[in-house]
């Protein structure tokens, strides 16, 4: 019997997240010793899990055969059933796309996994269950890993904005040609997933392989349904049909939560990193716009995720400070005079170089470039 005093991860941990990886992981090693196995179905690997060291491996939410099993903790290795009865996985190993959240919306959103996620929270949020919180925190955990792993060499730019600008505006369309520029300028486009600008600047991203025409008819398809209310089973579907026509749009990142789950996300980030917990989501959006972030017209979320940029440029606590590029000059002056008290803050100080207000959407990219230097 093979016994591991512990589990941390190694250094050469490997992190199999698919059945192919875990083939390919089994055919070249004898050991799965410091493997970490993610939500991998190995129903039909019996044979492998037999024929293996899995002395020091950890299998999270794995299905397998019970002689696998047996073996498999007999080897030392550490196993972490599947959990019955969720509407999600605690274990997953990829962020989820808009398929998945959205399966079975020609139902009715109702009885889609986003929605059913967000009755569990509720419920077991109500329940106070420690179960039920180790299992949301385990899966913002995997969320967070999925993030970092899509991440990692890519040039994030942030778009903030409210969830209440209504397709068919001038505002939403200059908010998607946002995005469009930026993701045509080499930028990855990260918005907090939801409707309103957030949506608009996925949109806009998804847009970008397309000639300019076709972000103008999507908005004109997408404003026949202003608005997620009354129903989101319409709404969303007004945005899988535009998917359907052109169905070849750019990637882009939505970071939602279930915190608010009368704002669904939105189907046209290709990468949804969808949170439970509202705080790790609002704190890992802005930590990994590495090339700054745009923020356009909005309310209280919007103003607390201005200062919640600001504070770790103001301490330089990530390092040299990133862009940021208010948009709407009247609005962060006047009607939420948010652009003063930023101003303040960063005089004198190396954020003071990397912030500015400008009046026009239009202005942003360039403004990002500038200050990116």
């Amino acid at each position: 019997m093979h016994t591991s005093p512990a589990h941390a991860a190694p250094h050469d941990a490997r992190e199999i997240e698919t059945l192919e990886d875990f083939d390919a992981t089994v055919a070249a090693r004898s050991t799965l010793a410091g493997c970490r196995v993610q939500s991998v179905d190995l129903t039909d690997r019996t044979r492998e899990l037999l024929a293996h060291d899995t002395g020091g491996a950890v299998f999270l939410g794995c299905p397998m055969r019970e002689e696998a099993a047996a073996k498999v903790r007999a080897d030392g290795a550490l196993v972490f059933p599947p959990v019955p009865n969720l509407p999600f996985d605690p274990y997953r190993g990829r962020l989820y796309t808009p398929d998945e959240l959205f399966a079975s919306l020609e139902k009715g959103y109702e009885g889609t996994p986003d929605a059913l996620s967000y009755a569990w929270f509720q419920r077991t949020r109500a329940d106070g269950d420690i179960f039920a919180s180790m299992l949301r925190s385990v899966h913002d955990d995997a969320v967070s890993d999925a993030l970092d792993e899509l991440l990692r060499h890519a040039r994030v730019v942030g778009v903030m904005g409210g969830h209440a600008m209504a397709r068919g505006t001038d505002a939403y369309a200059g908010a998607a040609r946002l995005g469009r520029e930026l993701s045509r300028s080499g930028w990855t486009v990260a918005t907090g997933g939801g409707p309103g600008a957030m949506e608009a600047a996925n949109l806009g991203a998804y847009a970008a392989p397309y000639e300019d025409a076709m972000l103008d008819e999507a908005c004109e398809l997408l404003g026949r349904t202003p608005s997620f209310t009354p129903s989101v089973t319409e709404w969303a579907l007004r945005a899988f049909e535009v998917r359907e026509h052109w169905p070849k749009g750019n990637h882009s990142v939505g970071i939602p939560t279930w915190f608010y789950g009368h704002e669904p996300p939105n189907a046209f980030a290709s990468h949804i990193a969808k949170y439970f917990a509202n705080a790790l989501r609002e704190d890992g959006l802005l930590a990994r716009s590495n090339a700054g972030v745009v923020f356009l017209p909005g309310a209280a979320g919007t103003v607390q995720e201005i200062f919640d940029n600001a504070t770790p440029n103001y301490y330089a606590s990530r390092g040299e400070p990133t862009p940021m590029v208010l948009v709407d000059r009247e609005h962060w002056t006047e009607r939420l005079p948010t652009w003063p008290l930023l101003r303040s803050l960063a005089r004198e100080r190396s954020m003071e170089s990397r912030i500015a207000l400008v009046d026009r959407i239009e202005e942003a990219p360039a403004m990002l470039k500038r200050l990116a230097g």
